[in-house]
């Protein structure tokens, strides 16, 4: 049986980055499963008490990639993500075209809100989303 998997982080601006993510990877928003017309409506299905506003819930429009979610938790993030998403800049050619796509990827992504920190040239820059979330553009 195949099986799909979603990635689920917790956050304290959902919105925020969902915003972010969707500009990287070119995801849209997911609508609500069927028979619900909102998010809200589904997720009060559950909990009449919670609320869908503190989430965003993203797909990859070609429907290969994983579903992204993101929650808001109330307590920050402490430590080091284990897990990270590597960002594949598409595209052919030599090494320096290669790289300089990187390079163009990683300012795009800063201009949203991204951060660089740390650069291995030639190979791939380490980076953080808007709330320190590492990431890597390769």
């Amino acid at each position: 049986m195949a099986r799909g998997i979603d990635l689920t982080m917790d956050c304290s601006d959902a919105g925020r980055l969902g915003e972010f993510w969707k500009l990287a990877l070119g995801y849209e928003d997911e609508p609500p499963p069927a028979p619900f017309a909102t998010r809200n409506e589904w997720v009060k299905h559950f909990d009449p008490s919670d609320s869908a506003e503190g989430g965003a819930w993203l797909r990859d429009p070609a429907g290969v990639g994983p579903r992204l979610v993101f929650l808001e938790v109330p307590e920050p993030k402490t430590a080091k993500n284990r897990l990270h998403i590597d960002v594949r800049v598409a595209g052919t050619g030599g090494p320096e075209e290669r790289w300089a796509r990187v390079v163009e990827e990683v300012e795009r992504l800063t201009a949203a809100g991204g951060a660089a920190l740390h650069e291995f040239p030639g190979h791939h820059v380490v980076m953080a989303d808007p709330e320190g979330n590492e990431f890597c553009v390769c």
